[in-house]
C-alpha cells in the first residue's frame, strides 16, 4: 500500500524538484521508503508503506532491460500465479513482491494487462521506446487516482494534495461538482471540485501517448445473467466458500495482520473466516460512542469472545471532531460522510498494533444490505396509482417533517411518500440525497443557481441506471451503488482514513469472483419485503451467532443530533455563518440560519450541518489558502 505521483511532458524535461515534493505531500501514505523514476519529459514517483518483499520490494520496479517502468499503490493478490506463468515464458525476475508481475504482464499483453490483475491498485507504468503512459484503477475502485492535462502535460497523483503541489494544476472551483456534493456528499467521478481535475473512474485503464488521452472500461459486473436455483442450501454453501478464498487471498503479508469488526453481519463474516484459516488469534479492532444507541461495542465484543480474538476498543467523544481539519486535508475535496470521524479514530488505534486489516465493506451493496432498497421497491408499486393521487401524496408527505431521528419509521414514511410522484431514478437519487433539487435550489443565491445545471446531479444516477445489465428493480440499484457510491463515498473514506496512518485495509466482499456470484443470484433471494440481505444472512446461519445476523442494521453512525445541540452547537453557528462563508455568494443566510435554528427546535437537520461544515472547511483550506508546498526529503 502506497502514494503515487507522476507527470509526463510533451515538450521538456519534467522538474525532478516536483516529483519529491508530489511525493513528500503522500509520505503518511507510504513512510517506509520513496523511490522516483524521473528522464526525459517523464517521471514517477512512490511513497512504499512496506507490506510484501519487505526488503527488496522497493519501487519504482524495472523490466530486465529498464525500459519500462512501474509504481503501484496497492496489492496484487494472484502476483504468485502470475510470476509462475510470466517465469515459464521466459521473464527474469528481481524481487519476491507483486509489483514486479504488471512490468512483465505489459511486456506480454501491453495496456490490456490489467484484465490479469486481481488485487486492489492503481498503478503507473512509462514505456519509455514508445513514450507511452498506462495508468490504471483496479475493478471496484479501492484505490484512487487524480489526474490533470494541462497544455500536452499530464501529472496525476494518488490525492488532491499531492497533485496540487503543480502548480500548473487549476484551482478553480467547479459548480457543478459542488452541486453533486450538496446532492450526494461527495463529489461522483470522474469529476473533482476543481475544473480542470479529474479522477480516474473503476475499472479504467487511461493511456496518455503521442499527446493523446484514451480511457477504456476493461471490467464489469454482470447482473442479466442469473443462477438457476434449485436448493437453496447449495447457493450458501458457494457464498460461504468464495468468502472463505476471498479472505485467504487477502490474508498474505509479510507484517502484521488484523480486521476491523463492527458488530454487524460483514464485518463478522470475515473475522470468522479468519480464525477459520489462521492459527494465531485474529486481533480485532472495534469502536463506539458512549451514546448507547449509537454503540455497537457490546456487538463486536461477543463476536470477538465467540472467535477468540485479540480484541482492542476506542470510544469516540464530541472532541473528536477536532480532527476535521485533518480529515478535510486528507480528503482533499468536500466530504460529507460522518462516519469519516469514526473509521479515522479506528485506523489510528490499529496502526499501533497491526499494518494490514481485513474489513466488511462490500456486503451491502452486492446483497442489498440498505434502506433504500427495500424503500425504493415499495416506491416503484406506488408508481402503479394515477399520477394525481401520486401527486397528492408526495405533497402530504412532504409536510409530515422530522421527528428529529433520521431512521425513524415516520421519516422514512416522509421519504417514500416524497417520491411517489418521481422517475425511478430520480427517486433513488433523491433517497440519498443531503439535499435534494428542491433543498438545493432554496439553498442558493440567485447567483449561484445560474451557474448550475438542475438536471446535472441526478445525471449522476440517471446514467448507470439506464445502462444497468439487470432486470430486477434490486439488481438495478446494487449495480448503481457499485458504480457510483460505493467508490465515491464508502471506498474513499476508508482509503483516505486507513493510509492518513499508514494502515493498509482490504475488502473480501470486494472480491470480484464474490462479487459476480452475488451479482449472479436472484433479486428475490436478497431481497424480500422490508427483509434485507436474506441470501447471505441464510448462508452464515450457524457460523455467525444468531443474535448478530437478526438484530437491525445501525451502520457507522455518528451521533452528530445530540452533538450539535450540545457540546458542538456555538461551533456549527460560528462556522456557517461567518461573514467569510457568506460572502462566497453560494449559500443564502436566512436558508443556512433557518436550518441551524430548526435544528436546534427539534428538527433533524444534522446530516446537512455536516455536509455544509466540511463544504465550508474545505474552501478554506483548499480555495482561500495558497497552495502548500511539501518540504522534500532526500529520496531513499
Amino acid at each position: 500500500m502506497c502514494g503515487i505521483v507522476g507527470q509526463v511532458r510533451q515538450n521538456g524535461p519534467v522538474d525532478p524538484a516536483l516529483v519529491e515534493r508530489m511525493c513528500a505531500a503522500l509520505e503518511h501514505r507510504g513512510p517506509d521508503s520513496r523511490g522516483t523514476h524521473v528522464e526525459s519529459g517523464a517521471g514517477l514517483g512512490i511513497q512504499r508503506l512496506r507490506v510484501i518483499d519487505v526488503e527488496g520490494g522497493d519501487q519504482p520496479i524495472y523490466s530486465e532491460d529498464r525500459s519500462v517502468a512501474v509504481v503501484l499503490n496497492g496489492e496484487i493478490y494472484n502476483f504468485r500465479e502470475l510470476r509462475e506463468r510470466l517465469e515459464r515464458a521466459g521473464h527474469t525476475f528481481r524481487t519476491e513482491g507483486d509489483t514486479e508481475v504488471i512490468v512483465h504482464l505489459y511486456e506480454e499483453e501491453g495496456p490490456g494487462c490489467v484484465r490479469s490483475l486481481d488485487g486492489m491498485f492503481a498503478f503507473a507504468l512509462w514505456d519509455e521506446p514508445r513514450r507511452r503512459l498506462v495508468v490504471a484503477r483496479d475493478r471496484v475502485g479501492k484505490k484512487p487516482l487524480f489526474y490533470s492535462l494541462q497544455g500536452g502535460t499530464l501529472s496525476f497523483a494518488s490525492e488532491m494534495a499531492a497533485l496540487l503541489q503543480d502548480p500548473d494544476v487549476p484551482r478553480e472551483v467547479l459548480p457543478a461538482a459542488l452541486d453533486c456534493y450538496l446532492a450526494f456528499g461527495y463529489v461522483p467521478a470522474p469529476m473533482t471540485a476543481f475544473r480542470g481535475v479529474h479522477k480516474l473512474e473503476p475499472a479504467t485503464t487511461m493511456v496518455f501517448e503521442n499527446g493523446s488521452l484514451t480511457h477504456e472500461r476493461y471490467w464489469q459486473l454482470d447482473y442479466g445473467r442469473k443462477l438457476d436455483v434449485t436448493d437453496p442450501a447449495e447457493i450458501g454453501e458457494r457464498i460461504r466458500e468464495a468468502l472463505r478464498r476471498a479472505v485467504r487471498r487477502r490474508l498474505i503479508s509479510d507484517v502484521p495482520l488484523g480486521a476491523f469488526l463492527s458488530g454487524g453481519i460483514d464485518s463478522s463474516a470475515v473475522v470468522a473466516a479468519m480464525a477459520e484459516a489462521t492459527s494465531q488469534p485474529v486481533r480485532t479492532f472495534s469502536i463506539g460512542f458512549g451514546e448507547e444507541r449509537f454503540n455497537e461495542l457490546p456487538h463486536a465484543r461477543q463476536v470477538a469472545e465467540m472467535f477468540g480474538t485479540e480484541h482492542h476498543e476506542f470510544v469516540v467523544e464530541p472532541d473528536g471532531m477536532a480532527l476535521t481539519p485533518k480529515l478535510v486535508r486528507h480528503y482533499g475535496e468536500p466530504f460529507a460522510d460522518s462516519s469519516a470521524i469514526p473509521s479515522f479514530h479506528l485506523a489510528e488505534l490499529t496502526r499501533k498494533h497491526v499494518t494490514v486489516a481485513l474489513n466488511g465493506d462490500g456486503g451491502d451493496e452486492s446483497f442489498a444490505g440498505y434502506t433504500r432498497y427495500a424503500a425504493n421497491v415499495l416506491g416503484s408499486r406506488l408508481q402503479r396509482l394515477p399520477a394525481p393521487v401520486r401527486r397528492a401524496g408526495a405533497a402530504v408527505a412532504g409536510r409530515l417533517g422530522s421527528n428529529g431521528k433520521i431512521d425513524s419509521t415516520m421519516n422514512r414514511a416522509r421519504r417514500v411518500g416524497e417520491s411517489m410522484a418521481l422517475d425511478a431514478p430520480t427517486r433513488y437519487a433523491r433517497y440519498m440525497a443531503p439535499f435534494d433539487d428542491v433543498a438545493r435550489r432554496d439553498l442558493y443565491t440567485a447567483e449561484y443557481q445560474s451557474l448550475v445545471d438542475e438536471s446535472g446531479a441526478y445525471e449522476v444516477i440517471a446514467g448507470p441506471w439506464n445502462e444497468a445489465s439487470g432486470d430486477a428493480l434490486v439488481d438495478v440499484m446494487l449495480e448503481v451503488d457499485v458504480r457510483t457510491y460505493l467508490p465515491g463515498d464508502l471506498l474513499a473514506k476508508v482509503d483516505i482514513a486507513t493510509m492518513a496512518h499508514s494502515l493498509e485495509a482490504r475488502s473480501p466482499f470486494l472480491d470480484p469472483e464474490l462479487m459476480q456470484l452475488a451479482a449472479s443470484i436472484p433479486a428475490e433471494m436478497k431481497l424480500r419485503g422490508m427483509e434485507k440481505k436474506v441470501v447471505l444472512r441464510d448462508a452464515l446461519r450457524g457460523w455467525i451467532p444468531d443474535e448478530i445476523l437478526d438484530r437491525p442494521k445501525r451502520g457507522f453512525m455518528v451521533p452528530l443530533v445530540e452533538w450539535f445541540r450540545g457540546e458542538l452547537r456555538d461551533h456549527t453557528y460560528d462556522v456557517l455563518l461567518d461573514p467569510v462563508a457568506l460572502d462566497r455568494g453560494m449559500l443564502r443566510e436566512d436558508a443556512v440560519r433557518g436550518l441551524l435554528d430548526g435544528h436546534q427546535a427539534g428538527a433533524d437537520h444534522s446530516h446537512r450541518i455536516w455536509t455544509l461544515l466540511m463544504l465550508e472547511m474545505w474552501q478554506r483550506e483548499f480555495v482561500d489558502r495558497a497552495p502548500e508546498l511539501a518540504t522534500p526529503r532526500i529520496a531513499g
